[in-house]
């Protein structure tokens, strides 16, 4: 068989799992792929390598082709969102200072509240912080935002820092930062260097945080829809098999491998399994469902989280929102997902768009095949965003 290759751009994350695992385990072969996977350290290389054709798509967090779109960096070629590639897998660690004065103020490291955990960092930190993001247009980014100002923090107490994830745990040793939102392992990376304790998962704050995406150029989506069109059912296959539990174990190791993490299985193995060291005295917490890959429609790329990004990237650049909002939901392709997808068997919702944070508890809805349950979507204060347009 005659491979077509295709360079991918990749961060080393828990998360990129459906691009090594398409590769690795032959989901790639199968749409006649050859895939090159081309590690980056940042976000920003990994975009500005999309941007000048280094390599053909990438998987990238989802909010930045929305902030090229707006203006908000380096003037580049359009990208799109093809699909969603994870849900979850985020995690906030502080530093080791921070977490004696909590448990000195009587805080218990639950994992599981957000904000009797942040009434107790407020309190720690003297109301004042300084925030590690793997970028400023990121989920990381809008979970701390939404987190912190719930909690009692204001903007002035704030100071966001950009730190590639794989330097978020010296980062925290060093005292560039105080506390950081980071995708798994990097957290965990944290506490096995003594630098941090882990305090929440992303998950915690927002059930199903959307994270990661398979992100290509306007361009080539346009002129290449076949090549377009076998890579995204490749991945969405292998997002699939990594949702099968028995599959977790083999995921880590293949992830762990020197030329993927480079890290060791087990520890690469606690995100898939959602079973946390949270500091360095061993003390252990579990997350069921920290991330998924494929179940509950985690893989469509819904127009009203395009514009929940949008809506705040805007309003802190002071841009008009409704324009950015319309702006941002072009480049979520529900159109391209919904043309591909289907032969490989994808169960596609009725909407393109829906309410966000309103589900409580898995929800059927309307889809082709009549078999979509979406899982609990929601934020940790009740928060509802509903997109001012309507979109199918």
């Amino acid at each position: 068989m005659n491979l077509r290759l295709l360079r991918l751009g990749y961060v080393p994350l828990t998360d990129a799992a459906p691009l090594i695992v398409a590769h690795e385990l032959g989901f790639a072969t199968e749409e006649g792929l050859n895939l090159d996977l081309v590690r980056s350290q940042s976000w920003a290389q990994s975009r500005d390598h999309l941007g000048a054709g280094a390599v053909d798509a990438a998987h990238m967090l989802l909010s930045m082709p929305i902030a090229q779109r707006l203006g908000l960096g380096p003037a580049l070629p359009g990208m799109d969102v093809l699909m969603v590639l994870s849900q979850g897998g985020q995690a906030v660690a502080i530093s080791t200072a921070l977490a004696e004065q909590m448990r000195a103020g009587g805080y218990t490291f639950d994992f599981t509240n957000p904000m009797a955990a942040g009434v107790a960092l407020h309190a720690a930190s003297g109301g004042r912080l300084r925030v590690g993001v793997p970028f400023h247009a990121s989920t990381h980014a809008e979970l701390m935002w939404h987190w912190l100002m719930a909690v009692g923090f204001t903007p002035t107490q704030l100071l966001v820092r950009t730190v590639p994830p794989p330097l978020m745990a010296s980062s925290l040793a060093s005292g560039e930062v105080d506390v950081f939102c980071v995708g798994e392992p990097w957290a965990s990376v944290a506490v096995d260097a003594g630098a941090g304790v882990m305090l929440l998962p992303g998950r915690a704050i927002w059930t199903s945080a959307p994270d990661k995406g398979l992100v290509m150029r306007r361009e080539m989506a346009a002129t290449s829809p076949d090549l377009t069109g076998r890579l995204m059912r490749a991945v969405w296959r292998a997002g699939k098999w990594l949702d099968q539990p028995d599959n977790r174990g083999t995921a880590a190791e293949i992830l762990s491998r020197p030329h993927y993490l480079n890290l060791p299985s087990e520890m690469t193995e606690r995100a898939l399994l959602g079973r946390f060291v949270i500091s360095a005295a061993g003390e252990v917490r579990t997350t069921p469902h920290f991330i998924g890959f494929h179940d509950g429609a985690a893989t469509f790329p819904w127009k009203s989280l395009a514009a929940l990004f949008a809506d705040r990237m805007a309003r802190q650049h002071g841009q008009d929102t409704k324009a950015a909002m319309q702006t941002a939901m072009a480049c979520f392709r529900t159109d391209l997902f919904r043309l591909h997808l289907r032969a490989a068997g994808a169960d596609l919702p009725g909407a393109s768009a829906k309410v966000e944070g309103a589900i409580s508890h898995p929800t059927a809805v309307a889809s082709e095949q009549g078999r979509m349950i979406l899982r609990p979507d929601a934020f940790f204060d009740g928060h509802l965003f509903e997109p001012p347009f309507q979109e199918r």
